[in-house]
Parts: C-alpha cells; sequence; structure tokens
C-alpha cells in the first residue's frame, strides 16, 4: 500500500514537472498522474537503453521527467 501511494506522488510530481518544464503550467491531477505514469514507463525504458539504472525516490522522479518530457514532445510533434 505505501508502495503504491509513493508511485501515485512520483507521477503526479514527475508529471506536474515536466508540464511544467514542456509548458509553464500544469494541466491538472489526473493528466499530470498518467503522463507521470506514462513519463516513467517511457524514462525506464530509455534508461535501460543507455545502460542506467533510477534508484531511490529522486532517480525514480527524475526517470519518469525525462519519459514525461519525451511524451510531450512527442505529442506535440504529432499535433
Amino acid at each position: 500500500m505505501q508502495t503504491t501511494i509513493i508511485g501515485i506522488i512520483t507521477g503526479i510530481l514527475a508529471g506536474f514537472i515536466a508540464n511544467k518544464l514542456q509548458s509553464g503550467s500544469g494541466k491538472g491531477l489526473l493528466l499530470n498522474l498518467f503522463l507521470g505514469i506514462v513519463g516513467s514507463i517511457v524514462g525506464g525504458w530509455l534508461f535501460s537503453l543507455v545502460g542506467l539504472e533510477a534508484n531511490g525516490f529522486l532517480g525514480t522522479l527524475i526517470c519518469a521527467v525525462v519519459g514525461a518530457l519525451v511524451v510531450l514532445w512527442l505529442v506535440s510533434k504529432i499535433k
């Protein structure tokens, strides 16, 4: 249960940070959470490609933010 709550908080933070870096504003709690979750999957995949590993809360947050930024960039290119 505690791991799930920490994961949700990390996802929300990652999505919020990525939105702030990309567009200067947050997009709402649910969109930030979704973006953070997708970003953590994409970031984990990208990190594994270059041989990096995200450890601890800060490492996981950085990985998720990087992934979320990539997702936001891809979405902006599709539009």
